[in-house]
């Protein structure tokens, strides 16, 4: 194409946008319903890409706090989305055995393995003197836990090895135990009761923050063998993460654990195993079949909006084209072929959709701010969605624009100057 042609398409392009903002201003109500339209289904769009891109950006700081290599022992993962009645035919895991204790130190004397961390939970009225909470979350894991949980030691110590294999009533608990329980209050070495019992602080620590770090209740850590014996509650989902050593692959280790675990549970040959091994893959390879769902959502929520504003469009497209039925004629006299005229609705048509599509952007992004501000969910916007949502505008107008772009050009230029 010639420097002239190319200054002469700029030139159409620049009056269809033009002309398109001069008929927002002059037709304010029916150019509200399209960019409406547009921007609703633009900002589900963009708003829904950021609340799930900061979801999988926290799934993927659980997994990395654990290592690349780490893997979890489970009684059943709950791959993708699953739905149960509460009957034994729709909860599987009732038929599976829990994972045990013994299960744990068998899988930490193989070869393979570096260490292992037990989690188990529990909850507990905590008591310190006058003060109480009525329900925390107590979590019985072995000293290591820290590797596979994150987050940052304020004060005080970890309990050591040597107390998590004799059971030792000593805790660390996290800030927000500490602001609701005994604000103000140096927590290292006070005493405070858990179902009951009298267990020394020994250190203070802060959750990783993000959706899942449950940055935001209280939570306390005690020696697995120590909620064993004093815990009050039914519990039965003891989990182990199991850490490779360095010069070991992953999937020898997950190899040496079915192993081990199907031969301790007497499990023939060909038979389905009892437990379930989750990488960090296979994790995140389930958290985006949930997801999915999600953007199906998104894609039906986004779609209608386009659609309510495409009927706009078709309805100030086709009334702009009956208010220049005459221009229209005179510029096919000077010599206006069908494609410019084609050119100029079209580009008409898009410049209403991608500004309802900057609208719905604007939206989203004040959503997307609420979300990362109110929320632990770290909301962003993701470059995709920006390129898509400007796309999906601009092939909105331009798909709806086709039939009143389409009327423009084939106008009979005799017939269009004789219109009243």
């Amino acid at each position: 194409m010639s420097t002239l042609g190319r200054g002469n398409l700029f030139a159409r392009a620049l009056e269809g946008v033009t002309l398109a903002l001069d008929s927002v201003r002059a037709n304010k109500s029916r150019a509200a319903l399209t960019i409406l339209g547009i921007a609703i289904g633009v900002m589900v769009v963009i708003a829904m890409a950021s609340m799930i891109t900061g979801i999988q950006q926290s799934v993927g700081d659980v997994v990395n706090r654990a290592g690349p290599n780490t893997f979890v022992v489970m009684r059943y993962f709950r791959d993708g989305i699953q739905i149960s009645d509460g009957s034994d035919e729709m909860s599987p895991w009732r038929r599976r055995p829990r994972l045990s204790r013994h299960e744990a130190d068998l899988i930490r004397a193989l070869p393979g393995v570096g260490d292992v961390n037990v989690r188990e939970r529990d909850v507990s009225r905590v008591v310190y003197g006058s003060m109480d909470l009525a329900t925390v979350t107590i979590e019985g894991m072995d000293a290591s836990w820290m590797r596979v949980q994150g987050g940052d030691l304020l004060d005080g110590r970890n309990f050591s090895s040597i107390e998590a294999a004799s059971g030792s009533f000593v805790t660390v608990v996290n800030d927000k135990t500490v602001e609701a329980l005994m604000p103000g209050v140096d927590p290292i070495g006070k005493v405070i009761k858990i179902f009951g019992l009298p267990f020394t602080i020994v250190g203070l620590y802060r959750d990783p923050s993000g959706v899942f770090g449950d940055d935001s209740s209280p939570k306390i850590v005690i020696p697995h063998g120590t909620l064993a014996k004093a815990g009050n509650g039914e519990r039965g989902w003891l989990n182990i993460a199991v850490f490779p050593r360095e010069d070991v692959a992953q999937s020898d280790v997950m190899d040496q654990v079915t192993v081990a675990l199907r031969i301790d549970r007497g499990q023939r040959p060909g038979e389905e195993s009892s437990f379930d091994l989750v990488s960090g893959d296979r994790f995140l390879e389930s958290f985006n079949q949930m997801t999915a769902g999600f953007f199906l959502v998104m894609l039906v929520l986004s779609s209608v909006g386009l659609m309510v504003g495409g009927v706009g469009v078709v309805a100030i497209m086709m009334i702009s084209v009956t208010e220049r039925t005459r221009e229209i004629g005179v510029r096919k006299a000077l010599g206006a072929t069908r494609g410019e005229i084609l050119f100029q609705f079209l580009v008409e048509s898009a410049t209403l959709t991608v500004l309802g599509g900057l609208c719905g952007m604007a939206l989203g992004a004040l959503i997307a701010a609420g979300i990362n501000t109110f929320t632990p969910i770290p909301a962003s916007i993701p470059l995709w969605s920006v390129a898509a949502a400007i796309g999906a505008s601009a092939i909105t107008g331009i798909c709806f624009g086709l039939y009143p772009a389409n009327k423009a050009a084939r106008l009979d230029p005799v017939e269009a100057l004789r219109y009243e």
